[in-house]
């Protein structure tokens, strides 16, 4: 496995120079990046026609490297092989909110070390009956119902992989042999562990049932959204701030397709609005939280886990807001929502 630093090279190295690092990193592409931020990517082909233009090997890299090279913001990640092969470019960089560059895609398939997550556990309610989705939910248990040529918990599992996280716990509970029985057959690169949930206790107080397991901070998700966003900065803004829960919101923008009127006490019209527009946030139904929330939950409770964000609310706790795109939410929750996050993911 490589690591980014070993793809990174200054400008004012020399052609032959490059040429070697090349070579000892097998790839065909290297970036030039300032304090890791992303200013060119030189490629084979790039040397080459520097070369056959009459440059000289002693030249310095920055007369043949590309000042306008292709990248990706992180949490775009999805998009980044459609983009690879549109472009056909052998390696995209992707990119943090400072223009660091976080990770590289490659058409070879080759991964680099990009590990901001690694050791963070991921905690995923896996127990719901999905009476939403019904009848899928009648053969299938929610998690493992189809959304492309995986089950959406395997998505979702995949997206946190992507940034260094391999602990996975799953509260299951309906058909839950299903889904240990997908998970065990499965060869892959991360652990999965099952939390047996008896009786249904809500997307909160199902937790309980994870105590003295969760020594760190770990992040929560519902097992129907999937999220095109940077868990790394996430992780990093919650430890920031202090949270002791930190929400992931989406902003929804929603235009009211009818004209408003708002009345005066007596009846009277008040105020008119064609069509007005709103903004608000949404939540998305993950979170990062810190593990003394899971060790004061009271046993057996059924509760949602928006229930004990208003518990440490009301007891002063710093609980936060990480806002992400609207478009960057994908929920299944229902059928037709189901039936957009496949289109959508098929447009990926």
């Amino acid at each position: 496995m490589l690591h980014i630093e070993e793809l990174l090279i200054d400008e004012n190295t020399s052609v032959l120079q490059t040429m070697k690092k090349l070579d000892e990193t097998g790839q065909r592409i290297l970036f030039i990046a300032p304090q890791g931020k992303l200013k060119a990517a030189v490629t084979d082909g790039d040397i080459r026609k520097y070369i056959l233009r009459g440059g000289a090997l002693e030249g310095e890299i920055k007369q043949a490297a590309n000042y306008q090279p292709i990248s990706l913001p992180l949490e775009q990640r999805a998009k980044a092989r459609k983009l690879i092969e549109k472009e056909s470019i052998d390696a995209l960089p992707l990119l943090d909110k400072q223009g660091r560059i976080v990770d590289i895609i490659f058409t070879s398939g080759v991964d680099v070390n990009n590990q901001k997550c690694a050791g963070l556990p991921v905690v995923i309610m896996a127990g719901g009956l999905g009476t939403r989705l019904y009848p899928y939910t009648k053969i299938l248990p929610k998690p493992l119902i189809p959304v492309g040529e995986l089950p959406i918990l395997e998505h979702i599992i995949n997206r946190f992989c992507d940034f260094g996280c391999n602990d996975f716990r799953l509260v299951v509970n309906y058909k839950k042999n299903m889904i240990k029985s997908y998970f065990n057959e499965l060869e892959k690169p991360y652990q999965v562990s099952y939390v047996d949930e008896d009786q249904p206790l809500g997307t909160g107080g199902g937790l309980c049932l994870l105590k003295g397991c969760m020594k760190d901070t770990f992040f929560l998700s519902n097992c129907d959204i999937l999220l095109d966003a940077d868990f790394a900065d996430i992780a990093d803004y919650h430890r920031q701030q202090g949270n002791i829960i930190t929400m992931v919101c989406a902003v929804k923008h929603f235009t009211v397709p009818y004209g408003v009127i708002e009345l005066n006490n007596d009846g009277t019209i008040q105020n008119m609005k064609e069509k007005p527009e709103m903004n608000f946030l949404t939540n998305t139904g993950v979170y990062v939280v810190e593990p003394r929330v899971v060790e004061e939950l009271e046993d057996g409770k059924k509760q949602g886990f928006t229930d004990i964000i208003d518990h440490y609310r009301a007891l002063g706790e710093k609980v936060g807001v990480y806002p992400i795109s609207e478009q960057s939410w994908m929920d299944m929750g229902q059928i037709e929502e189901l039936d957009n996050m496949r289109r959508r993911l098929e447009n990926q």
